[in-house]
């Protein structure tokens, strides 16, 4: 695009100048109730948001392509373009229309990105939209990150290897690059998240920029005391994260004074596959319900469900929080948490509108809301059960200032209008200039009819009026019959065919006031609502605190309150290795099993510790050996995050990460088959699982030849019991393997049991000492609705193989014809129904044989 713009029209102009200040933006360009984009913005927004295309003028000897969408409805078509990933650069008009040459001034005032959105319409309730900034260096990458409805930046390294896990756990809505970047592996990493890349200038990610922004937007003169003077690489990542939010809102982020250091070290290792495979926010295909997040959120607010998802994603491995949140929901459930709940239902989302405070972009709503919920708190803290130490200093975070409540008492009206462009924001009584200019516009009608009588009485003239329209304004009219009675006060205004018009200095006055009352009402409440912010804005970080608390609160009132309802007990954390659960559940599978069809869920124990460290788990497919893997998965990780578990008692050891090598799919995107997959993720488990690591391996090596996977699943067994000496659940259909604990004493043999009956199977779901003795896999396909030749084949060729490994019989051909089916004794009802002559049936008899058939058979 050329900067020379002299050959276009000055709107044009206006347009391409600050088309080339965001190049890789969309320009939305006010004009009047529209915004309008332009050339192949226009043709952009076509394509994704399926708006008309037009063609108005030329401009620069070219046509001008347009399209637009009305201000009214810019939200919705926000909404539409974010979750496309674009950004958007928002030129509203700042000048006067009509004064001076040229077009009205305009100018960008907003840039919305999808990592830096803050409107409520625009994101999830039950989730955050973070920012990411990402730095690598050799194999190690820096990672700063922001929510702005949080105020908080965190910071962390990892290596290569951990990378795709922690995208996905911080789940970001845009990530940042240095422009012309290239990281060896990069790439795949990212390709874990669906977030836009938004590249930024390189000189922006630099080490010592970076610890001097830093510094400056926490108010420290060190990051030594935040425990984060060593991480050179996320510093670096949060310089240019910072440098691009000034850039985007376009002022300081005051309300960002908070950091949080995340290191591998102190958390749960809880890498895509094991989030991916335990379900533990989205389903395998996607969604977002029946989900163990889906189950727990039972929360009152936004800010519940966001503290909740990532209390859930971030368990740490020091059980200091775990107990502390253990110890307040026990008390809530002892004390109740009815009260607690009902209160948290009249709350706002806080957390987003004290960061819109500090934003400017809070809408007059939000502050009614805030208000309302300040005026909460007496009951929520006395709603607060008494006791747990977590609870009393969440009870004192409560504790507002009273003077943001006046403020917004006094300032804020009852019902607010959405926008303060439409008016009656502002309180009655609140600033007296605007309530004399609001009474202008209340009273004009009385004073119109007051006028009209006295000008009545005063002239004689019965049927004199005063009226007003747009193009004339105020006016006095007398019929042409009358005008001789006109005083000479009046003067003309307008002559018409069958009246006069004319004005008077009292309603000259009158109009000059009154037409620009409501003009000057409304700018009166624009700077009144400016001022209103500005005195806010020293209140952000007590805000903030109540936020945290009011969030907090609900996460563990909702835990406490699923806990009561699904009958959880509370997890006791020991120092040696194990995870000793008595009558485990799946907390999802036991809710659906409840709320489709009714039945109990088959709850089972499991013993792992350091003299049984691997369970070699054998059964039938469909018999649970999967739902009981993850089922001790998910226990383990709910009492981590300090919940309450679906068992009747459970003890938990130490902790570092949850590993899973679960089911069978391919990426085609990256050239993995289904087997590379599942070598690739058991190779990384192998790698870095230790010994208080819990490793959950489902049917490995099936995705290859019988000896070849039979070979490999006994290798990797071995390895897991030998040197990772992790706690591990192995399921396998290789009964081969059950060998194992005869010759590893750390291995024992546990099966699901399944009773046979002809060629019926039920499963009992239930876990048993001592391997299976066979898979049922004949059956299960029969009851998946296999054709019977298929099975009678199936289950000839099953005997045949079992007596040729018995040494009975020499090589089977699998492919033979399928056996032909048994013989059946005849029944009298088939006789009869062979010797029935249908054609010289008549209805009549037809009817009377059906009958007989139906005797017969019974």
């Amino acid at each position: 695009m050329s900067d020379d713009f002299s050959a276009h029209t000055p709107l044009m102009a206006q347009y391409l100048r600050i088309k080339a200040e965001h190049r890789e933006l969309l320009v939305f360009f006010r004009m009047g109730d529209f915004y309008e984009v332009f050339y192949d913005d226009a043709r952009r927004c076509n394509a994704l948001l399926d708006i008309t295309l037009t063609v108005r003028g030329q401009s620069g000897g070219e046509p001008v392509v347009m399209a637009g969408v009305p201000v009214s409805a810019l939200e919705n078509y926000l909404a539409k373009l974010l979750k496309l990933g674009e950004s958007v650069a928002i030129a509203e008009q700042v000048g006067e229309v009509g004064v001076g040459k040229g077009p009205v001034e305009r100018k960008v005032v907003r840039i919305v990105t999808p990592g830096t959105v803050t409107d409520a319409e625009l994101l999830a309730d039950k989730q955050d939209a973070p920012l990411l900034a990402l730095h690598a260096q050799g194999q190690r990458f820096g990672l700063a990150w922001v929510s702005l409805s949080q105020g908080e930046i965190g910071l962390l390294e990892c290596g290569r290897a951990e990378l795709p896990g922690w995208l996905v756990r911080l789940n970001p809505a845009e990530i940042l690059l240095a422009r012309d970047h290239s990281v060896p592996g990069l790439p795949e990493s990212l390709s874990t998240v669906r977030a836009p890349l938004t590249q930024r200038p390189p000189w922006q990610f630099d080490a010592a920029l970076g610890q001097r922004r830093l510094c400056e937007q926490l108010g420290v003169a060190s990051l030594q005391g935040l425990n984060a003077q060593d991480l050179t690489l996320a510093q670096t990542a949060g310089g240019a994260l910072l440098a691009y939010l000034e850039h985007t809102q376009g002022r300081a982020l005051a309300h960002i004074k908070r950091l949080a250091v995340l290191r591998a070290s102190e958390l749960i290792d809880l890498p895509p596959a094991t989030q991916r495979n335990l379900e533990l926010t989205q389903t395998l295909r996607g969604e977002e319900a029946p989900t163990l997040l889906s189950l727990l959120d039972s929360c009152r607010t936004g800010m519940g469900s966001r503290a909740l998802r990532q209390w859930l994603l971030t368990p740490a491995r020091e059980r200091t929080q775990a107990r502390e949140r253990l110890a307040s929901i026990a008390t809530l459930i002892e004390l109740g948490y009815s009260p607690l709940r009902e209160a948290l239902r009249q709350v706002s989302d806080v957390e987003r509108i004290s960061s819109r405070v500090a934003l400017r972009q809070v809408r007059p709503r939000e502050l009614a809301g805030l208000r309302e919920t300040l005026a909460q708190m007496p009951t929520l803290q006395a709603a607060l059960p008494p006791g747990a130490p977590l609870l009393e200093r969440l009870r004192q975070d409560l504790n507002a200032p009273p003077a943001v409540r006046e403020l917004l008492a006094a300032a804020v009206a009852e019902q607010p209008a959405v926008w303060l462009r439409d008016g009656g924001v502002i309180a009655a009584g609140f600033d007296a200039e605007l309530d004399e200019l609001r009474a202008i516009n209340a009273n004009c009608d009385a004073f119109l009819l007051d006028l009209e009588a006295r000008e009545r009485e005063r002239t004689g003239i019965a049927n004199l009026r005063v009226q007003f329209n747009k193009v004339h304004g105020f006016y006095i009219e007398v019929t042409q019959g009358q005008k001789d009675k006109v005083p000479d006060n009046y003067q003309r205004r307008q002559t018409l065919k069958n009246a006069e018009r004319f004005i008077t200095p009292e309603l000259k006055a009158f109009e000059d006031k009154a037409l620009s009352a409501s003009e000057r009402a409304l700018a009166r409440e624009k700077f009144l609502f400016e001022r209103l912010l500005d005195e806010l804005a020293a209140f952000i970080d007590p805000l903030s605190r109540l936020a945290r608390a009011l969030a907090a609160l609900d996460a563990l009132a909702a835990l406490a309150e699923r806990a009561q309802a699904l009958n959880w007990c509370a997890p006791e954390f020991v120092s040696h290795p194990a995870i000793d659960i008595q009558a485990g559940r799946h907390p999802v599978v036991e809710a659906r099993l409840a709320e489709t069809r009714g039945v109990p869920f088959q709850a089972n124990d499991c013993r792992l510790d350091a003299k049984r460290r691997l369970l070699l788990i054998t059964g039938p497919n469909m018999g649970g050996k999967s739902t009981f893997m993850r089922q001790v998965a998910l226990i383990a990780l709910l009492a981590s995050m300090g919940s309450y578990v679906p068992a009747r008692a459970c003890r938990l050891g130490p902790l570092d990460a949850i590993h899973t090598r679960i089911g069978a799919a391919d990426d085609l995107a990256n050239a993995q088959s289904t087997f590379m997959l599942e070598m690739t993720e058991a190779a990384a488990i192998l790698h870095a699982a230790s010994e208080q690591s819990l490793v959950l391996m489902d049917e490995i090596g099936r995705g290859t030849s019988t000896f070849d996977g039979l070979a490999l699943a006994g290798a990797i067994a071995t390895h897991l019991h030998d040197k990772n000496r992790a706690l591990t659940l192995f399921a396998t259909h290789y009964f081969e393997l059950t060998e194992l604990p005869a010759q590893k004493p750390q291995a024992h043999n546990m099966h699901v049991s399944a009773v046979e009956a002809g060629e019926d199977i039920a499963f009992l779901h239930e876990l048993q000492p001592g391997p299976a003795s066979r898979s049922y896999g004949v059956q299960v396909a029969r009851l998946a609705g296999m054709p019977a030749p298929v099975l009678r084949q199936a289950r000839a060729s099953l005997e045949a193989l079992e007596a040729q490994k018995a040494g009975a019989q020499d090589q089977v051909d699998l492919f033979a014809a399928p056996p032909a089916p048994p013989p059946t004794e005849d029944s009298p009802a088939l006789r009869a129904l062979r010797e029935l002559d249908l054609d010289s049936c008549s209805p009549r008899e037809a009817l009377e044989q059906l009958y007989r058939l139906k005797q017969l058979a019974r």
